[in-house]
């Protein structure tokens, strides 16, 4: 049965994103708080669907931490789920992302519309100069900014140290960072197929001030919070696994 949900989850998820491409270009037009509106009920209607297919759900705690200013994104990143999900928890958004995920038919299509931060990994420092560039003016546009700064999917019990252009994003905008921990992973799991039932448990912490801080400090911060509160989730230590070198 877990299997025939999944799949269940699956064909509509696709398919409903095939339909909307074509919609979500035809907003260019709009300014962004329109644009994010209607193509963002995609993520919406899909995190309802994987309730009613796989009775996977969420609850959520912290709400309250979320500031009324526009803020920067430190989460988790152990599926896609969060991908979706932080569409429906958080302010209108935009993600720091890998530029070719722009290239995806119809995904990717509905993705350039919702003014990413693209960069290139590839390039270097020129890649953090983009996500500084991008990023702040994103900020200033009133977007908020979605950053995974372990910079890939990490399975249950694992964590990798935080990326650094993150938090100097942080540190050149003077915007707060919000921190959130999830357990995505336990039922959406890395590289596979099925969905398992269950309640993912999602906490929101306070915002760490950036204004006059260092990146090292920030991310020292919101990298100490997110652990912890990895333990208090799921009752166990995440095991950190080094990035390697290229």
């Amino acid at each position: 049965m877990l299997l025939i949900r999944s799949t269940l989850f699956f064909i509509v998820m696709v398919v409903t994103a095939i339909l909307i491409a074509p919609l979500a270009i035809l907003t260019y037009p709009f300014k962004f708080p329109t644009r994010y509106r209607l193509i963002s009920q995609w993520a919406r209607f899909n995190i309802w669907w994987l309730g009613v297919t796989c009775n996977l759900r969420h609850e959520v705690e912290g709400a309250e931490h979320l500031p009324r200013e526009t803020a920067i994104v430190f989460a988790k990143h152990q599926s896609a789920w969060e991908t979706l999900a932080l569409q429906v928890i958080c302010p209108p958004q935009t993600w720091v992302l890998k530029r070719e995920l722009l290239r995806v038919p119809f995904f990717g299509w509905g993705l350039a519309m919702l003014e990413p931060v693209a960069i290139d990994r590839a390039s270097g420092r020129k890649a953090l100069q983009q996500l500084i560039t991008q990023g702040k003016a994103r900020l200033e546009s009133g977007h908020w900014i979605i950053i995974f700064p372990e910079g890939t999917r990490m399975p249950p019990g694992q964590r990798r140290r935080f990326g650094y252009g993150a938090a100097k994003l942080a540190e050149k905008s003077g915007h707060v960072v919000v921190p959130i921990a999830h357990n995505a992973g336990d039922y959406w799991r890395r590289r596979s197929f099925v969905k398992y039932p269950g309640v993912i448990k999602v906490k929101i912490g306070p915002p760490i001030e950036t204004k006059g801080r260092k990146a090292a400090e920030i991310n020292e911060e919101a990298e100490a919070w997110i652990a912890n509160a990895m333990t208090e989730i799921t009752g166990v230590v995440e095991e950190v696994v080094e990035r390697k070198k290229r």
